[in-house]
């Protein structure tokens, strides 16, 4: 085949109906991929993966890290580098289906599917943007408190503010949005660099945690955690946020652009989620050398890890530090899960809502819970919130992997860029052991 020709025509009678709304129609193909040398194009590329790796270190990702270094020490770093060897496979079937088809994973899903089907994956695909929603509310409601003593039931309802800053950043540019979401990010790294220096672990233990262990699984409570983790880190709204966002780059049409830009795209998230890991382990870490180290097991809340890290690291500015890139990591996860919302609403329905209004209806969907339990059961109550929200996540995984996976995998929907048989199967291999591993997890919940 000509590898300048347009490859559009190849597929188009593998799919039922045309893209009538591009994905992220205010921003698609709005980013210029100009001519040069290699790494002036792949430079055009970084970008999105920084704002899928936001979703691999939420809020509800601290909870889980914090309790499952707390109580079983470096043990579940394991879980933590397998969770992300995961997601890079997944993230890159993500941009190979952007690239290959020019739709997302819910377009892709609502053509491919029936109508019942695609309407139950939305309606899964929901509830998790609900679940992300809800911990970024507590994770964010926290860090007001954490730093400006904001009461938690206050610090829930300032949260759905955050529609303004996001409509104020997408109103600028989506280079805008990534960069907001990079400097962040940064803020975040410094923090845990020094509170790990403060913490001093020890390193051995740190690098023989990263070898998994039969416990994991044969260990209900362990396993609970470890679900927990892995809901935190492969999360499905970032799978369709990803085959969303790649598109906002002006890459060509022929199969040597598609090429290319699919390349440079796994590229930008692979880094991006190599990062992400790195925030993960340092979660872990810091709570196995500050709490599991000390005989503090039980530690869960927030709010208790960052009391007790003044006294256990000897410094004042360790809670501030903690306090502060929660509160990061509560702000640029609410930037991506509005898209994420915006995308599986437009493209598993094909209902466009401004996104303001779609921002509030979501946030108030989560601030309703957070706010009940807030009330009713205090701190204690949003830390078991927050882990239970991780775990329906792991459960709702396999509803947006097994769809990704099979649509990828498919000659006659992605043409010439076709996922390789053999990364098929690893993929398919990952989407078993997550179904697997939930099917584990609701017996032992059953059964207990």
């Amino acid at each position: 085949m000509d590898q300048s020709a347009p490859v559009s025509l190849v597929r188009k009678a593998a799919w039922r109906r045309d893209v009538s709304l591009p994905s992220l129609p205010e921003v698609n193909r709005s980013i210029k991929v100009r001519s040069g040398s290699t790494w002036r194009r792949a430079a055009a590329f970084m970008g999105p993966g920084y704002l899928v790796a936001v979703g691999y270190m939420d809020p509800g990702n601290w909870a889980t890290s914090i309790a499952g270094g707390s109580k079983y020490g470096y043990a579940l770093l394991s879980v933590a580098l397998i969770s992300n060897i995961m997601a890079i496979v997944l993230q890159s079937l993500c941009a190979r289906l952007a690239v290959a088809t020019g739709r997302d994973l819910a377009q892709a899903c609502r053509d491919a599917y029936s109508k019942p089907v695609a309407w139950g994956l939305w309606l899964l695909a929901e509830l998790a943007i609900c679940a992300t929603d809800l911990a970024e509310v507590i994770g964010t409601a926290i860090g007001l408190n954490l730093l400006f003593g904001v009461p938690l039931e206050i610090g829930v309802v300032i949260t759905a503010l955050d529609v303004f800053l996001i409509l104020y950043l997408q109103n600028l540019g989506f280079r805008w949005v990534e960069a907001f979401i990079i400097t962040l990010l940064g803020v975040i790294t410094v923090c845990f660099g020094i509170q790990i220096a403060m913490a001093d672990p020890n390193w051995g233990a740190v690098i023989t945690g990263f070898a998994p262990t039969t416990e994991i699984v044969t260990n209900p409570d362990m396993l609970y955690l470890a679900l927990g983790i892995l809901g935190a880190t492969v999360m499905p709204h970032n799978l369709y946020l990803h085959s969303g966002i790649v598109q906002t780059r002006a890459y060509g049409e022929t199969l040597t652009e598609k090429r290319e830009a699919m390349r440079f795209a796994t590229l930008d998230s692979t880094i991006a989620l190599m990062f992400a890991l790195t925030i993960n382990a340092s979660l872990l870490i810091l709570a196995a050398a500050a709490f599991y180290s000390t005989g503090r097991t039980e530690i869960a809340e927030l709010g208790e890890a960052h009391t007790l890290l003044q006294p256990i690291l000897g410094s004042a500015i360790a809670p501030m530090l903690f306090g502060l890139s929660l509160l990061c990591c509560g702000l640029n996860s609410t930037v991506t899960a509005t898209m994420a919302g915006q995308i599986v609403m437009e493209g598993f329905i094909n209902f466009k809502m401004a996104p303001w209004m779609r921002r509030l209806i979501t946030r108030g969907i989560a601030i309703i819970p957070a706010a009940a339990v807030t009330i009713a059961y205090g701190e204690g109550g949003t830390a078991k919130l927050l882990i239970l929200s991780q775990v329906i996540l792991s459960l709702q995984l396999p509803f947006a992997v097994i769809p990704l996976v099979t649509l990828t995998a498919s000659k006659q929907k992605m043409g010439e860029l076709v996922t390789p048989r053999w990364l098929t199967i690893f993929a398919g291999v990952i989407a078993a052991v997550i179904v697997v591993l939930n099917v584990k997890l609701l017996v032992d919940f059953v059964m207990g």
